[in-house]
């Protein structure tokens, strides 16, 4: 499963307002992001330095799932959470801190 190309799924209504809610410069900069972790498999997604992958120890998903932050822009971070292949997407943070509360 780690070899497996990762799919996303950017269906949860809060990353959807959040993804709206951004400038276009921001959204260009998260689709690119997306874009790039889409032909990663899960073993690059957790090694690239550049997304910085971290387990959130604070809080759980909807499912009592393993939640983690990864970064998408110099500007926000993510707050997601593997479900085998997909990465399920519930929100942006423009402050990094937030992400973790």
């Amino acid at each position: 499963m780690a070899d497996e190309t990762v799919l996303l799924d950017l269906n949860s209504p809060v990353f959807q307002r959040d993804l709206f809610a951004l400038e276009k410069r921001e959204q260009v900069a998260l689709l690119s992001t997306l874009k790039r972790i889409r032909a990663m498999t899960w073993r690059q997604v957790y090694a690239d330095s550049g997304l910085k992958w971290e387990a959130i120890h604070s809080r759980l998903g909807p499912g009592g799932q393993r939640l983690y932050s990864l970064r998408v822009s110099q500007s926000f971070r993510a707050v997601a959470y593997r479900d085998g292949d997909w990465l399920r997407l519930l929100s942006l943070h423009p402050d990094h801190d937030s992400a973790y509360h």
